[in-house]
């Protein structure tokens, strides 16, 4: 089912005020506590989940919602859901932590396992990229709203890999090392599928642990963009599967 453009905008402007949300706490104290599976949360993790659930209630009451904040029942419940919203509203809590810009609000839909529509928006750059496979790709910024597409590297170019600021891992690190002549690019959060997306990086490999909530919407960018996001067996990344945990992946240009 194709989104109608009112809700899609909708959508976008729901991310920029979770944006506000977290940039409110951004310059001041931030009080960080540590999760079961000993990942960060702050207050702006909490203050964007919330305001992002309570808007897509109002939104679209019929789709349930699943965010990284949501409680283990939700969890355990979305596997009997087709259709439904799936957020992480604070994509990159060490980044915000460290205060270095590269965190994103992630929204998606999640369809029959697919992700069809995702928002990425970078709170510090007021920055936002949308789109899914019935969508195109777009990014959008105070100049205004531009299509964006992946890039292959040309003939004779180094291929441009982007990788996690935060989370290199020894495999991808040695997967790296297979590959030939290459650039390697840091970013942290799913800030690095919207740079495959809009061709300035060509490849990102993960070859390192994520959940569901931080790829979906990235993912549904790209593949708006022309891109692909595959295992390492090279099938398609699937969502509301029987783990929260993905698979390794690559995501790229398709073709």
């Amino acid at each position: 089912m194709q989104l109608n453009k009112a809700l899609i905008e909708s959508v976008i402007r729901l991310a920029e005020e979770a944006g506000r949300a977290i940039l409110a706490v951004y310059d001041g104290p931030i009080d960080v506590t540590v999760k079961q599976d000993d990942s960060p949360l702050t207050q702006a993790d909490r203050a964007a989940h919330r305001v992002i659930v309570e808007a897509l209630a109002q939104l679209t009451p019929e789709l349930p919602v699943l965010s990284e904040e949501s409680d283990e029942a939700q969890k355990a419940a979305r596997l009997a859901w087709s259709r439904y919203w799936l957020v992480d509203p604070l994509d990159g809590t060490k980044e915000f932590i460290r205060r270095n810009g590269e965190f994103t609000v992630n929204i998606a839909l999640i369809e029959q396992g697919l992700t069809t529509f995702g928002v990425v928006h970078l709170p510090v750059q007021h920055l936002s990229y949308w789109g899914g496979q019935a969508y195109g790709a777009f990014k959008r910024s105070h100049a205004g709203e531009m299509p964006i597409r992946v890039q292959a590297p040309l003939p004779g170019e180094a291929l441009r890999v982007i990788g996690s600021r935060s989370h290199l891992s020894v495999e991808t690190q040695a997967y790296l090392a297979g590959i030939g002549e290459h650039t390697l690019i840091a970013a942290g959060s799913s800030l690095k599928f919207c740079r495959v997306a809009e061709g300035e990086a060509h490849l990102y490999p993960r070859l390192g642990p994520t959940c569901e909530w931080d790829t979906a919407a990235a993912q549904a960018v790209l593949e708006g963009a022309g891109g692909e996001v595959v295992t390492l067996e090279g099938a398609p990344l699937r969502y509301s599967k029987a783990e929260l945990l993905n698979p390794w992946f690559i995501a790229r240009p398709k073709g």
